[in-house]
């Protein structure tokens, strides 16, 4: 891949990157257009990242179809598919770790998780060499936590940010919701309804933190299946927490629906 690569940046081309972990959805087709339109060449990543996983959670149940994956790719019109077996030394011992924004949110409960991500990451940039690479705005944390180690690390790569999508009815795609019962899936919808409260009772001018927090709650907590991990209101840029909305404030949730883990976010502008 890297040589490939260094072949591609030999005559001019530009590179655009699109990381994934495969079973692809609709989210994913939305990132590779939004590359597409600004690169010659789209690269398309599939690794399953054992690293960001850990010991109590899904990695070997997490869904696979390289099959479905490529034919998807190549209806796209992706240029190289990269598909590892592996990206680790057997003894590898050198690591990435962002020590400010992955502290709270997913990063409190999921220890070590932002490390994998941004060391698969930095791999995945040494390797394919982009110009560019679209991350997706669902995953929020994890997108301003790559932001932030282009920036520190001098990465000459640009950070495109592709917008959520979700289904007709609201949920975000994930390529989780597949662990969803059909019961589920109707209760999964909880957390559109919470961020649709927010932001109704933000736009009546509400700024207090808690009073919107228990508006969300009270859109989740009689869900029976449904209990909340998360829910936090931190600053857009810093993610540190507040208790007051001032500026742009990242509103973000962790729900889990059975033993599915479902994440969702909205931007409340100032």
């Amino acid at each position: 891949m890297q040589q490939r690569a260094l072949g591609l940046k030999r005559t001019g081309k530009t590179i655009g990157l699109v990381p994934t972990m495969g079973f692809l959805h609709e989210g994913h087709l939305s990132l590779m257009r939004l590359a597409r339109e600004r690169c010659d060449v789209l690269v398309v990543s599939i690794y399953v990242n054992p690293a960001q996983f850990a010991p109590t959670e899904d990695l070997d149940a997490y869904p696979r179809d390289f099959g479905r994956d490529e034919e998807l790719c190549n209806q796209e019109g992706v240029d190289l598919l990269f598909y590892p077996a592996t990206m680790y030394a057997d003894d590898a011992s050198t690591w990435i770790d962002e020590k400010a924004l992955s502290e709270g949110l997913c990063g409190a409960a999921r220890e070590g998780h932002f490390q994998g991500v941004c060391t698969v990451v930095a791999k995945l940039f040494n390797l394919v060499l982009p110009d560019l690479a679209v991350f997706g705005e669902k995953d929020a944390q994890q997108l301003r936590i790559i932001e932030r180690m282009v920036r520190d690390l001098n990465f000459p790569v640009e950070i495109v940010r592709g917008p959520i999508l979700r289904e007709p009815d609201g949920l975000a795609m994930s390529s989780r919701n597949k662990y969803l019962s059909a019961q589920q899936r109707e209760e999964a919808l909880c957390l559109r309804r919470s961020l649709d409260g927010v932001q109704k009772l933000y736009g009546e001018g509400e700024r207090s933190v808690a009073v919107l927090r228990r508006k969300m709650l009270d859109c989740i907590e009689p869900v029976e299946g449904a209990e909340v991990d998360y829910i936090e209101f931190v600053d857009d840029g810093s993610l540190v927490a507040m208790d007051e909305v001032r500026g742009d404030v990242l509103v973000a949730l962790a729900v889990k629906i059975g033993s599915t883990r479902l994440i969702d976010n909205e931007v409340l502008h100032a």
